[in-house]
């Protein structure tokens, strides 16, 4: 925004008396001071805020706003602007007024000519600006501007040959290279549809891609079996793997840049009787800076959660199947726990995020750096935290167990399906009762399930005979539930975004005394819920009232 746009932006602020004089004098004191706006200042210090600064400045500027969210785009619009020059601008074309094209733009373009003129020349058409705000535009600008129509036209123009690829030619692809803006457009629309994992799989006749996003997989492209070795190939070579070696799994790790994001990928090969499948999990290194209140905790699961980690030592376990946020919620817990007086060291394998401050030791198995011999070497750095990334045998548990016992807090995880199976399981792995009680203070099983999408979500009164049929009981005081729609906020999926499902067993006395006698999981699980632990169905049902979730993603995650 040019500086006479933000003086009349600050002169319509004041004039609509959203601020006083001395708001803006104080802001111009301190932009003159740090080099910034005004209009900056006025938002960092919360004078205004963005949506009622945007509205100002299209009244200002004689323009109008536009709520891009669930709008209706034009594609006869959208299509007379490329889908790059869209995303580099942060310019939407919507739709029409008369024969003036409507480009939806931010703040920062309200005065923007020379882009008004690449839009009129890119167009052939006159152009009205619109304001809205920059995330909605970016977010509008991914649903319409699909990789798809480009990934079609890429893949009939790749000619890659049947026989063995001549391996320079892909260590030396140009930036240009049709199979090179193929694995990136691959890669650059599962970040932006917020996938987990993206599957490449051959199969007889074609290549299937598929996209996990919100923990179910979906289909996102199919393309010939012609161009499979050179995708393939690219990958590996991105990833520092073999690209001559097709006979055995190889993994690797990657950093691509998103939009000014790094993002890192895992990439694993298995050789199928197709031809090798790729699976590259994004590692999306924000879920490394969430807090345990981002992670869906209810208030007594919470409590007493964090009774257990306020402890200087003690044993706490996460437990669930692969893909549950186990290790999101011990990072999310080590955010926490970590601080310039405690000395925090991991073992994992592999180390999928790194985390500032914290001491991390990846397990090298072909070298002999195991689970328990970490383990052994790190107590002998004086930790005070320790995270396990998983307790797989007896020797690794064994010393997890003591180090718990002397003095340190232990974090790890383990594969059960709930909280009380943890007791058990490790008895069954060799560690004495006596021991797994003293040791153990609270077990955590996790589930993730999908949030309903606020925008489109779906009020309803369920019938008794519904309730009764999944055992669900709904409480007096509320009203409804809700159910999925789909909109274009969620891709019609009715669901966006994913949350998780708790049950947080502490080791009490009584469940310590029952552990000592080997008492069987059903009899610590029937102690642990009269003294209050919810299980994962009815924490589920309570973020089901309180409509954040469906009563039919519960059952899907938890039966």
């Amino acid at each position: 925004m040019t500086q006479t746009s933000q003086g009349a932006t600050v002169e319509a602020l004041l004039a609509l008396d959203e601020v006083t004089p001395a708001d803006v004098a104080r802001a111009e004191q301190r932009a003159d001071a740090e080099d910034r706006s005004v209009l900056d200042v006025l938002i960092a210090d919360g004078v205004v805020d963005r949506r009622s600064l945007l509205r100002v400045a299209a009244f200002a500027a004689g323009l109008d706003t536009i709520d891009l969210t669930d709008l209706s785009v034009d594609a006869g619009a959208a299509a007379l602007v490329p889908g790059e020059f869209a995303r580099r601008a942060s310019a939407l074309a919507y739709g029409w007024s008369g024969d003036e094209l409507l480009v939806a733009v931010p703040l920062r373009a309200v005065s923007d000519l020379d882009l008004k003129d690449d839009l009129a020349r890119l167009s052939g058409r006159r152009i009205r600006f619109v304001l809205s705000h920059r995330p909605e535009i970016d977010a509008r600008i991914n649903d319409v501007y699909r990789a798809e129509g480009e990934l079609a036209d890429l893949t009939s123009n790749l000619v890659v040959e049947e026989e063995q690829p001549d391996l320079d030619s892909f260590t030396e692809v140009s930036g240009d290279a049709p199979v090179v803006r193929f694995v990136n457009l691959l890669i650059s629309q599962a970040i932006s549809d917020r996938a987990s994992d993206i599957h490449i799989e051959p199969t007889e006749h074609d290549v299937r891609v598929r996209y996990r996003i919100d923990g179910v997989l979906q289909d996102a492209h199919r393309a010939p079996r012609t161009i499979h070795s050179g995708v393939v190939s690219r990958l590996k070579i991105m990833a520092e793997m073999d690209i001559a070696e097709r006979r055995i799994p190889q993994d690797g790790r990657l950093s691509v840049n998103h939009h000014g994001k790094k993002m890192d990928l895992r990439i694993a090969t298995l050789p199928t009787v197709w031809g090798e499948k790729i699976v590259a999990r994004v590692l999306d290194n924000s879920n490394t800076r969430l807090g345990l209140g981002d992670l869906g905790f209810s208030g007594d699961n919470f409590a007493r959660f964090a009774e257990s980690y306020s402890k200087p030592y003690g044993m706490i376990l996460v437990t669930g199947p692969t893909g549950s946020g186990k290790s999101t919620t011990l990072y999310a817990t080590l955010n926490i726990l970590s601080q310039p007086q405690v000395n925090v060291i991991t073992v994992e394998d592999p180390v999928e995020y790194r985390l500032p401050g914290i001491n991390q030791v990846q397990t090298n198995n072909k070298a002999g750096l195991t689970f328990a011999s970490a383990l052994r070497s790190i107590l002998r750095s004086d930790p005070d935290i320790v995270l396990i990334g998983e307790i797989r045998d007896h020797e690794t548990a064994t010393i997890a167990v003591e180090a718990a016992l002397t003095g340190h807090l232990v974090l790890s995880t383990l594969h059960t399906n709930d909280a009380p199976s943890a007791v058990t399981r490790l008895v069954e792995m060799g560690i004495e009762p006596f021991l797994v009680g003293s040791a153990l203070d609270a077990v955590v099983a996790q589930r993730l399930c999908r949030s309903l999408c606020e925008r489109c979500r779906e009020a309803y009164e369920p019938t008794t005979a519904e309730l009764d049929a999944v055992r669900f009981t709904l409480d007096p005081e509320v009203a409804h539930l809700y159910r999925p729609v789909g909109c274009t906020s969620c891709a019609g999926t009715g669901y966006r975004g994913r949350m998780a499902l708790h049950e947080v067993m502490s080791v009490s006395e009584e469940v310590e005394r029952l552990t000592v006698s080997r008492a069987s999981t059903d009899e610590i699980n029937k102690v642990a819920r009269g003294q209050g632990m919810a299980t994962l169905r009815e924490d589920g049902w309570l973020k089901v009232q309180q409509g954040r979730t469906s009563i039919e993603e519960v059952l899907r995650v938890v039966g």
